[in-house]
């Protein structure tokens, strides 16, 4: 496909490019873990912004776990897409056995990424992540960051769907996308390389950050 990132991190530097003509009050950057911190890194390092992490995690329709219906963090309510749930027939207590089970995996994750590290309340908080799709596992980050009390809180990411943009701007101030295609059937097709980021790859990342 033409115009696709080569990788996460040249799509970073976009982003990056994009956020750094606009005025910020004390940034922090967060990157959704696992593949959102890579692109969140040029992001941090541009505006001179520490970078943290926040853990969210897909939960799956019953026996389609591919096919996402909600998201949830390590704490805070989780989030579901209620027009999803009901052209399944579901309610949300169909799905609190996979809602722990993520949780739980979202806190092991944030334990070892040792997220929240950095105070955001009263700052610009820019949640980064390698695409929006859906909008569900935003929406869960968004609401785990908004408790901790952010000055202005914003979603950017290097591509966007349409209809995902629109239900993430229910929950973010800002939403910044470099671009948003109408022909859009998954963030991986607009990147050449797209391959899985590892655990040790955030922590390098978060290391590496300065700000």
């Amino acid at each position: 496909m033409r115009g696709r990132y080569a990788d996460r991190s040249a799509a970073g530097e976009a982003l990056a490019a994009l956020t750094a003509v606009q005025t910020w009050h004390r940034p922090v950057v967060v990157g959704v873990a696992r593949g959102g911190v890579p692109v969140a890194l040029p992001v941090a390092l541009r505006l001179g912004a520490p970078l943290d992490v926040v853990v969210a995690r897909k939960i799956g329709a019953p026996g389609r776990p591919e096919f996402g219906v909600g998201a949830v963090c390590a704490s805070g309510p989780p989030f579901f897409d209620d027009s999803a749930l009901a052209s399944l027939g579901l309610v949300p207590a169909h799905l609190a056995s996979s809602v722990e089970a993520e949780r739980a995996e979202a806190v092991r994750r944030e334990q070892r990424y040792r997220a929240g590290r950095v105070a955001v309340a009263e700052r610009d908080v820019i949640l980064v992540d390698d695409g929006l799709a859906t909008g569900v596992t935003a929406v869960a980050a968004l609401q785990r960051l908004r408790a901790r009390r952010p000055r202005r809180l914003v979603f950017a990411a290097p591509v966007c769907a349409p209809m995902g943009v629109e239900t993430v701007a229910a929950h973010a101030d800002v939403v910044i996308c470099v671009r948003s295609p109408a022909r859009f059937a998954a963030v991986g097709e607009w990147y050449a390389n797209f391959r899985q980021t590892t655990d040790d790859e955030v922590i390098a990342a978060l290391d590496s950050a300065t700000g």
